[in-house]
């Protein structure tokens, strides 16, 4: 019973994402709303990311000194200068390991 609820789930979310991609036409959409949907990436990444940094398995905030809190500054310096998204993951997470097994 799980396993159908979950695949009925499943593919009523992708229908009905689906259709909104398959029926409007990008010809459709104004100038303006085009310069809207580029920036939700930029809105919707930080709001995925920032609650995985700063709160904890019980959701209080962690303490200042957490080490995913220098990976993340290790790796938005390395975003902002690099502009390269594969070396800004892999620097925030390698960093993040160092911090957590040696220190």
């Amino acid at each position: 019973m799980t396993w159908i609820t979950i695949i009925i789930a499943g593919v009523l979310t992708y229908f009905t994402r689906m259709t909104m991609i398959a029926i409007v036409r990008r010809d459709l959409l104004g100038d303006q709303i085009k310069e809207v949907l580029t920036f939700v990436p930029s809105a919707v990444f930080p709001a995925i990311i920032f609650p995985a940094i700063f709160l904890n398995d019980y959701g209080a905030y962690i303490e200042l000194y957490d080490p995913k809190i220098f990976g993340a500054i290790i790796a938005i310096l390395v975003g902002y200068f690099s502009k390269n998204v594969v070396a800004t993951i892999f620097s925030g997470l390698l960093s993040y390991w160092i911090i957590i097994f040696i220190f």
